[in-house]
Order: C-alpha cells, then sequence, then structure tokens
C-alpha cells in the first residue's frame, strides 16, 4: 500500500522561524517575486545537496529533553524531515544511499522510542513522547510514515519488522489508545493525530488502524477523520479559527486524504462532503492578499501562501481538477514539492499553461452548517493586489478567536490600510517569552480596542470570554456583488448586553471618483446609555485632517486600565467639525483618507500602541478612535477612499486632497440612507434595508429630497441619479 507525501510542514509552535514583521502587510508577499521557472529537477537537486551533506555526518537521535524551540525538540523535527527527504530522493533517483540513510535513522528511533517515558517538559495539552506536546508527535510520524512508506520495499525483513514494531505500531498505540482525549478530538490536533495513524495504517498494511482514524477509537463515526471532515469545516470550506490556522489544519486533511484515495479509491474521499477538501484548498487561497494570508485571530503576520501545507494543497488540488489558474499559485510559492504532484505542476509550468487564479469578492460561510456567520470578501477586481476589503462576521474562532465581531479590514495597492495586529508572538525567537503566545496576546491582541469593530464602555465583546464567545455569532444579511456595488452586512445582538450592533460595508465604483471607494456604516442600539469607541488602525503618515489636533505637548498617558486600553498611548484628543470628521495619510506612494459622519459632540482620539509594554512586545502601530456617548445609540457612516499619487521619483504630488466634501447619514426606520457629497458639487447615494422582507419598498427624505427602492440596497449614482430619486 502507498500514501501521499509531504515536505516542510509544522505546527504553531513548529514553523520555520519568521519572527512577526515592523511593517505588517507593506509590501506584496510573494516566495518567487521575479517570477523565477520552476523545475522538478531542480527541487530534487536542493533536496540532494541537503541529504548528501548530512550523510557525512554521524546521526544524532538525542533523549528528548527540550520545549518546543530548544535543541532536542528541533533535531527530531530535523530527523522527521530527512527520512521524509532521503526516502523521496530514493523515489525518484533510485540511489541506494538515500535509502540506506532513512532506514538507519528509523532503527535509531526504534532503538529508543519503547522506552521513553513522557517528555519531561510536558505542556498544557496532552504531552508527547519526543516532544512536549503529542501534536509534535503525530506531525513527526506524518513525516517519517511517508519516508519509510518510499523505502520499505528495500529493507531486509529483520530491519522491517524492528521498524514497525518498535517504532510505527508504539507511536500509534500512544497517538491514538494511549491519547484518546486527542485522537477523539473534533479539533486540528485530533485531525494530525487521526491522519498519522490512518497513514500508518495502511503503510504498514492494518486496517484497524485505518478504521480507528476514520471512525473514532470505537469505530462508530462519533470521531475520527469523517467527522473533524463534517464538522471542522463549513460548506464553502471556511475553517473557524481563520486562514493562519485553516493553512495549518490543511496538511493533515489533503495529505491523508490523497492516502485514502490511493488505497481505497472506492471511498471516493475528495468527493465526501461536496468535494469539502477541495473546497477547503481554494478557500485557503482566496483568504489572503498580496501572497499574505489575512491576520484575522492568532495570526503570525508574515505567513504566506508559500507555506508547505498549502504547497502540498495546491498539488493535490491540481491533481484533482487541472485548474490552470493553481499554476498561477504555484509560481508564486517558488517551488514545488518532491512528490508526484509537484512534478505534474512544475511540467505544466514549463510547457506555459498558466492562467492567473480567479481571486473574486465572496462570502464564506462559517460553522458546520454554515450558519454561524460568514468571512466576507470584496475585491475591486481579480488582481491580488488590487483594493480588497475584508468584513470579518465569523464565529468566535474557539481559543485562537479574537473578540472583533464585524471587524474590518481594508488592503490596497499591495499594501495594509486598516490593518489587524495579529497574534502577539515572536514565533520560535526564545528571547521573547520562549517563542510562545506573550501575555500581550491576551491583555492586547485579543481584546476589541485592539481592531476595527465597535468597543462599548471600554469592554470587550463577551467580557472578553472565549466560552460565551463561542455560543455565539453574527446574523449576516444578503450579500450582493453587482458590476458598481459590491456590499455585505450583519449584526450582533449578544456582544454587549442591551446593545444590538450591525455593521454594513459596501465597495462602489462611480464615475465621481477615480477608484472605487468603501463606505462603511457602523450602528449600535440601546435603551442605555453608552460610550462607544470605534478605531481605525490606520497604515502610513497623517498628512491632513479637518480638525485641530490637540497633542500632548509633553507626556502621555495610557487611553485606559484594562481590556487593552492600558496598552495604547493616548497621543492627541481633538473634537469633530460639525458632524464630520476627515483624516488623510499616505502611505507608498498613494494617499488614503477616511471621511465620517459621526454622531454630536464626538471626541476623535489619535492612539497609538505600546504603553505599559515594557518589553517592547507590541509593535507601535497608531489608530484613530471616534468616541461617542450617547442614550439611544450611536451611528457612523464613512467613506474610505483611495486617491492621489506622491511620486518621489520625479518630485510629483497629486489629487492629495479627498474628493469628498461632506458624508450625511439618514435614518428612517428600518432604511438608512449615506449621501456622500463630492469637492466638484457631484453627490452618490446608498440606501440599506438589509433587515426587510423581500421585495420591500423603501423611502427616505434627505434636505427634502425622496429617495426610493426595492430591496435590501442600491446604488444612487453621481448627480443626475440622485435628482431621479429612484
Amino acid at each position: 500500500m502507498a500514501i501521499a507525501s509531504c515536505q516542510q510542514a509544522d505546527d504553531a509552535s513548529m514553523q520555520n522561524g519568521v519572527t512577526e514583521t515592523q511593517a505588517s502587510q507593506s509590501r506584496t508577499a510573494t516566495a518567487n517575486p521575479e517570477n523565477q521557472s520552476i523545475s522538478f529537477a531542480d527541487t530534487l537537486d536542493a533536496l540532494a545537496t541537503k541529504i548528501d551533506a548530512q550523510i557525512t555526518v554521524p546521526i544524532v537521535v538525542p533523549v528528548p529533553k527540550d520545549a518546543g524551540g530548544g535543541y532536542t525538540h528541533e533535531q527530531h523535527k530535523t530527523n522527521a524531515k530527512t527520512i521524509y527527504e532521503a526516502g523521496k530522493l530514493f523515489e525518484f533517483t533510485g540511489d541506494d544511499r538515500y535509502a540506506a540513510f532513512a532506514e538507519k535513522i528509523l532503527l535509531a528511533y526504534a532503538d529508543m522510542y519503547p522506552g521513553l517515558p513522557l517528555h519531561p517538559e510536558q505542556k498544557e495539552q496532552s504531552p508527547g513522547r519526543l516532544f512536549w506536546q503529542n501534536l509534535n508527535e503525530s506531525w513527526w510520524l506524518v513525516y517519517a510514515i511517508q519516508g519509510y512508506d518510499s523505502i520499505k520495499n528495500t529493507l531486509s525483513s529483520d530491519a522491517r519488522e524492528k521498524i514497525e514494531n518498535d517504532l510505527l505500531r508504539e507511536i500509534t498505540t500512544f497517538l491514538s489508545e494511549g491519547s484518546p482525549e486527542t485522537f477523539n478530538k473534533i479539533h486540528n490536533h485530533g485531525t494530525w493525530a487521526t491522519a498519522a495513524v490512518g497513514m500508518t495504517g495502511y503503510v504498514i498494511e492494518d486496517q484497524e488502524l485505518v478504521e480507528k482514524a476514520l471512525f473514532g477509537l470505537d469505530k462508530s463515526g462519533d470521531y475520527g477523520f469523517l467527522k473533524q471532515l463534517d464538522e471542522l469545516f463549513s460548506p464553502d470550506g471556511y475553517y473557524n479559527e481563520g486562514p493562519y490556522y485553516q493553512r495549518y489544519a490543511l496538511m493533515p486533511f489533503v495529505l491523508f486524504g490523497q492516502a485514502i484515495e490511493q488505497n481505497e479509491p472506492q471511498r471516493k474521499i475528495f468527493n465526501y462532503r461536496d468535494g469539502i477538501l477541495r473546497k477547503a484548498i481554494y478557500a485557503t487561497i482566496q483568504q489572503n492578499y498580496g501572497g499574505l494570508f489575512f491576520p484575522i485571530n492568532d495570526a503570525i503576520k508574515d505567513k504566506d501562501i508559500a507555506t508547505a501545507e498549502l504547497q502540498y494543497g495546491v498539488a493535490i488540488a491540481y491533481d484533482l481538477t487541472g485548474d490552470p489558474g493553481l499554476l498561477s499559485i504555484a509560481k508564486a510559492q517558488g517551488q514545488v514539492v518532491p512528490t508526484k504532484g509537484g512534478k505534474k505542476l512544475a511540467d505544466a509550468l514549463a510547457r506555459g499553461e498558466a492562467e492567473p487564479f480567479d481571486y473574486t469578492p465572496m462570502r464564506l460561510r462559517d460553522g458546520a452548517a454554515g450558519d454561524q456567520g460568514a468571512l466576507d470578501i470584496l475585491r475591486a477586481s481579480n488582481d491580488p493586489d488590487d483594493l480588497a476589503v475584508v468584513v470579518k462576521n465569523t464565529s468566535q474562532g474557539l481559543g485562537h478567536g479574537h473578540f472583533d465581531k464585524l471587524g474590518l479590514l481594508v488592503y490596497d495597492a499591495g499594501h495594509e490600510i486598516l490593518r489587524d495586529y495579529g497574534a502577539a508572538r515572536f514565533l520560535n525567537v526564545e528571547a521573547k517569552f520562549g517563542g510562545h503566545y506573550l501575555p500581550e496576546n491576551n491583555s492586547f491582541a485579543k481584546q476589541t480596542i485592539a481592531h476595527n469593530a465597535l468597543v462599548v464602555d471600554e469592554t470587550s465583546h463577551f467580557n472578553g470570554s472565549t466560552d460565551t464567545g463561542n455560543k455565539f455569532a453574527p446574523n449576516v444579511g444578503p450579500f450582493i456583488i453587482s458590476d458598481n456595488l459590491q456590499i455585505t452586512s450583519a449584526e450582533i445582538e449578544t456582544a454587549y448586553e442591551g446593545v444590538r450592533i450591525g455593521r454594513t460595508v459596501a465597495m462602489i465604483s462611480d464615475a465621481a471618483f477615480a477608484q472605487p471607494i468603501i463606505v462603511d456604516l457602523v450602528e449600535a442600539r440601546s435603551d442605555q446609555a453608552h460610550q462607544y469607541d470605534l478605531p481605525f488602525y490606520f497604515n502610513g503618515q497623517m498628512v491632513e485632517t479637518n480638525f485641530e489636533i490637540s497633542a500632548e505637548p509633553v507626556s502621555r498617558t495610557p487611553l485606559g486600565s484594562d481590556n487593552g486600553y492600558q496598552h495604547l498611548w493616548r497621543v492627541a484628543e481633538s473634537a469633530a467639525v460639525n458632524g464630520n470628521t476627515q483624516l488623510t495619510w499616505l502611505l507608498d506612494r498613494r494617499f488614503y483618507s477616511v471621511t465620517s459622519s459621526v454622531p454630536d459632540n464626538t471626541k476623535v482620539v489619535i492612539a497609538e500602541i505600546g504603553a505599559n509594554d515594557p518589553n517592547f512586545n507590541l509593535r507601535r502601530e497608531a489608530a484613530f478612535i471616534y468616541r461617542a456617548r450617547g442614550d439611544g445609540g450611536a451611528s457612523f457612516a464613512s467613506v474610505i477612499e483611495p486617491h492621489g499619487e506622491y511620486n518621489p521619483t520625479v518630485e510629483y504630488t497629486s489629487d492629495s486632497h479627498s474628493s469628498v466634501k461632506s458624508v450625511t447619514h439618514v435614518g428612517s426606520g428600518a432604511a438608512e440612507f449615506v449621501v456622500i457629497e463630492t469637492r466638484d458639487g457631484q453627490q452618490i447615494g446608498l440606501g440599506v434595508a438589509d433587515n426587510s422582507e423581500a421585495g420591500a419598498v423603501h423611502t427616505i427624505s434627505v434636505d427634502g429630497q425622496e429617495f426610493t427602492w426595492t430591496g435590501p440596497y442600491k446604488l444612487f449614482h453621481s448627480q443626475k441619479h440622485m435628482d431621479e430619486g429612484k
């Protein structure tokens, strides 16, 4: 029997040492920026150079001692990859040296493993024996079993018996019967365990192991790999912890899926649940901008589409579909994996068959039944560097989730414009809290004020309780895509007691603007008096405001004392001008303005991350925060506008001022209307009634002029359409 193959994977504590950057997502990230040609022969040559050097030195299989990032931890990771890579080299070259080298390492582990106790540095999750958590043990086996599969037919019967009995059966027993709390868990840790055990079962021809992996230890089907396929992905292929953990969880799913397809094609695993594995691969790709995954929830912001997990996903998906758009993803990744699927990709690229990947606006529903909110993505075009908006109307995202219901991210020209902090962590940097999530991940990065999301009374959504957050998700409204209007909305009533929050986000193309603009309508309704804070974390250098900034001249104080506010410096505070605010900043060669209609007496607080951070664990990023107080709620209607050009090379600047003169927001019952007036006198209107019944007619009056529309949304184009009022 045979299984699929993998190259370089790692878990959240095992990735390849990329730390958080000071300038998050500031440039298009691709592993192959020069678009160099990709050759399968080059892939094998690189592996051969690496393994040839290792063959000449003694094998090191240390007694487990160190936690994640420590010497023994890293050495065992290296050994697993070496087993795999030597096996693949033998498979493709037939050079017996590589098979003998992999055998030698496997036999060393077979000598050691039976006598190993639990790891001395046991993590809070289920411990391993080689590693401090058994998730890492599963990861190790996923590598090692593929290397073993490549060389097993070269082994003597004695060597094969020793490796299978003293290593492979020992470790599969430990990961399954010995760790039921993980093996039967519907979670990515459980996925890695079932994949490792199931793939091993196929290789050593033990169908009992395969059945347990597929259906759970009791083989009831209430647990196991198929149950994980049922519950961990939405019908659209979205994984509720977000794309950072989706790309990590993807690897065991696709590798075990391929092993099932090879050994038991009658199960039709890639057709299971309407092709959920294929959908998951495509959904993972769609959740990136400029090559970097959307950094929602606990995400390391440097993680890009060249990650090994997605390299395997792309190879497997291309083998299944022949989609030429996947070839452009493989080209951007910069390398292919050492598998038959990787060779197929490289050969197709060499023939010039790549086409642009179809990046498209989409709603990715959340929850196993698709009823737990959604991640909504708006895109101006299929150019991966064009204007894009992400609206986080998803469920909590389990323990890695952040408290940012209805959060907003904006991208343009290869940059993050309105940004998400992601995780507070320096991955694999031992000096920074051992490479773990920093204390500031909980005290700041997860808190609502760290996001572009509405905060009530300086407390986080669900009062910062993950258990509470996991019980509730936003109710999503219509998601509509047309030539000139892309629009989505959602609301939630459970983030704060007695407060209903709604957010409507639209991308509009109109002749009044040189580029598409974004309309962002945030509303809160309550019978009680509250303080409402709406942050915008902007990326760039502030250049202009329509209000006078009153900055702290000598010293700064934190913005608050808890819920993330203690980590924000109060830099300045100003008052809105006649109910409208406008702030412009410069990023690279483009200007961005946010013009907003805000409640009376709104304050604009300029803040900067970094207060109460003696160890300099947090990035120094700036935000402006609308702060309003009200008895019945508050509404903020904003226009986010890319404009102009700054060119230092030829020394000119054009259109550095916003085209927006004012924004007006009017509400009447279920209907809302936003009017955008430009400096040259044009007007654009957006009618919103997303909670109305289908076919309902809405009429609203603005400055004595009535506007009528049918359905949830209506875009009224520039002046002459506005005059028509329909």
